[in-house]
């Protein structure tokens, strides 16, 4: 999702998009990447320097990281053994550091953190970083690309073009370094102009105008305006924050996904009709799809294989159960590092395993052609789909409200 105070997509936005339409007609070579580079990180630096606060030494960090990233990927990525795991969690060390800095001890050794922490006790440092978490995710995964020889090892001035990547540094989608590539040399299928145009002005659409709408009937604009509520306002509310999240989130990643069209990169779906999932692991297949992708393959499937290992073939099952737990926990975890970030995780990783169990309990309890017309009711599917809307709504109240903010709204629904 967008920052809030950068919602509503700046006017170089439109500038980027006519820019890099023009780079990508550029034959492959070191102009055209150096052309690309200095586009996305001019327009990344257009996004901080609009955002409030002193940006210019945040950019200038974030700069100098990226740069270091790709000094550690250059030396280490192709070596044998454990090195190449140096590159691969120096992105990763980043985003933690940010995210877990603990800032109540270091403002006793700052009055300007200390009276910034009072003023603003949500404050994080991680607000100075817009786009971090892709970013990391996106470099890091690039270090194992390399590594299993499924693309080459970029120059710097590619390597900065697909890190800084401005449609996708705010809200993702995770796009992959070798669909990058395929972009760049022009091997990728193009999209027509006018698509991803209609898809950019979709996308706007969906995440300021009809997203906005619902958000005015969210937690904060509903519940927190000084008056006491009965309990219907707050289910208006649970139903109402869920939909603006999907339009808001889903709206920008469909500009993202259509601006990059425009620069000629193929950039991966991020949602595929979330509301109408019939379970919480169906749910995970269709909401933020690149995330969900990225935990399977670097944190569900080694682990899992570990578990398998350590505990034997019989208890496979039990082992991607703890498996999804761990997933979920960090999912939870990434989005911010309050407890209540923690518990939305643990309330999805309980939903999934429970969804685990359950499946294995039906199928050893029906027969193939029992099972078969299981999955075939639409009687069923309505209902689990019914249930699993109202379960993700239901969650989201932990993800959207902050500990002081759920303590208010208790007060004040009666």
């Amino acid at each position: 999702m967008l920052p809030e105070d950068a919602s509503l997509i700046p006017w170089f936005y439109a500038g980027y998009c006519v820019s890099s339409a023009g780079v990508a007609r550029l034959p492959v070579g070191v102009v055209k990447d150096a052309l690309f580079a200095a586009l996305n990180l001019f327009s990344v630096a257009s996004i901080f320097f609009q955002l409030p606060g002193a940006r210019l030494p945040a950019f200038a960090a974030y700069f100098a990281a990226v740069c270091a990233f790709y000094v550690v990927a250059r030396l280490t990525a192709r070596r044998e053994g454990w090195l190449p795991w140096l590159a691969f969690f120096a992105p990763i060390a980043l985003l933690v550091a940010v995210r877990a800095a603990p800032l109540q001890l270091l403002a006793r050794h700052s009055s300007t953190l200390s009276r910034k922490l009072l003023l603003e006790p949500e404050f994080s440092v991680a607000a100075f970083f817009l786009g971090l978490s892709y970013l990391a995710f996106r470099c890091s995964r690039l270090v194992l690309e390399v590594r299993n020889g499924a693309a080459p090892m970029p120059g710097l001035l590619r390597y900065l073009g697909f890190a800084f990547f401005m449609p996708v540094m705010p809200v993702g989608p995770i796009h992959t370094w070798k669909d990058h590539c395929l972009g760049l040399d022009g091997k990728a299928e193009r999209v027509p102009v006018a698509a991803a145009l209609t898809r950019i002005a979709v996308g706007l659409a969906k995440s300021t105008f009809i997203g906005g709408l619902f958000n005015q009937l969210g937690y904060s604009q509903l519940l927190l305006d000084g008056r006491l509520h009965r309990w219907p306002d707050f289910l208006v509310a649970c139903v109402s924050y869920y939909l603006f999240l999907y339009l808001n989130f889903s709206g920008a990643c469909d500009a993202a996904i259509g601006m990059a069209a425009l620069a000629g990169i193929p950039v991966p779906e991020n949602f595929d009709t979330p509301l109408a999932a019939r379970n919480l692991k169906d749910f995970w297949n269709r909401w933020h799809i690149t995330l969900s992708e990225y935990m399977r393959d670097i944190v569900f499937a080694p682990l899992s294989k570990k578990l398998v290992g350590a505990f034997g073939v019989q208890n496979a099952q039990h082992a991607m159960a703890v498996t999804m737990v761990v997933v979920f926990l960090l999912i939870g975890i990434w989005h911010g590092p309050g407890w209540n970030y923690a518990a939305f995780g643990l309330v999805h990783a309980l939903g999934v395993a429970g969804n685990h169990y359950y499946v294995l309990w039906l199928k050893r309890r029906l027969t193939l052609q029992q099972w078969r017309a299981y999955q075939s009711s639409p009687w069923i599917r309505r209902s689990a789909t019914a249930l699993t809307f109202a379960y993700v709504a239901a969650s989201l109240f932990l993800f959207a409200n902050s500990p002081l903010e759920m303590r208010e709204i208790f007060h004040v629904v009666r």
